[in-house]
């Protein structure tokens, strides 16, 4: 099973370099991200308080969901840009610091890469956590304010100041929690993006294959 990991912080470029290196090895991605966005979703959706711990886990483990490159769905529900939304980035967090939903989410992950021979998966705890043994590890990085800026264009509206300010918030929720927090691999491949292009960011991933 050929499994890349990319891992890193909001705003550092993963799900960009994940689906290129996809695309040029010939491998699926996976951007596990959205898969614990979804489960925010639908927690709130169903009126439920992300930090509720066991509702949240619940949810984790009984929500039909399917996480492609372009769309995502929560039982059945077109979910794509609500999982996007101020609301779920505000609770997904709580919910990813939930050790029950992390371990239902990660088991998805390994079934998912098992069906496919592999993939390019992107995340927080790739390397770490779910493919310690990944062929390659990539940790990307980027500058704070390169980082606040690419979210801020991401969609229309958003406040750069807001922004940065909710990436730190969630840098030091997702570094400090006590289930597989955000961490580079001793083994991973350090990339800082900042003022690099797509290219050739997704050039220095497949030079180490």
């Amino acid at each position: 099973m050929r499994v890349i990991a990319i891992d890193g912080p909001a705003g550092s470029g993963k799900s960009t370099v994940a689906r290129a290196v996809a695309e040029r090895l010939g491998l699926e991605y996976l951007d596990t991200g959205a898969m614990y966005r979804a489960v925010a979703f639908a927690v709130l959706r169903a009126g439920g308080d992300p930090a509720d711990a066991a509702f949240a886990a619940s949810v984790a483990r009984t929500i039909a969901l399917e996480v492609g490159p372009d769309r995502v769905t929560v039982d059945g529900t077109d979910a794509t840009v609500e999982i996007r939304g101020l609301a779920v980035t505000r609770a997904v967090s709580a919910v990813a610091a939930n050790p029950d939903v992390r371990a239902e989410l990660v088991a998805r992950q390994r079934d998912w890469a098992a069906k496919r021979g592999g993939g390019v998966l992107e995340g927080r705890d790739i390397g770490t956590v779910v493919f310690p043994d990944a062929e390659l590890k990539v940790y990307l990085t980027a500058e704070p304010d390169e980082r606040a800026l690419r979210r801020a264009r991401e969609a229309d509206g958003l406040d750069y100041g807001a922004v940065a300010a909710d990436l730190i918030r969630r840098d030091r929720i997702d570094s400090t929690r006590r289930a597989d927090p955000l961490t580079a691999a001793e083994d991973a491949v350090r990339i800082d993006t900042t003022g690099l292009s797509v290219a050739e960011v997704v050039a220095a991933v497949t030079d180490r294959l």
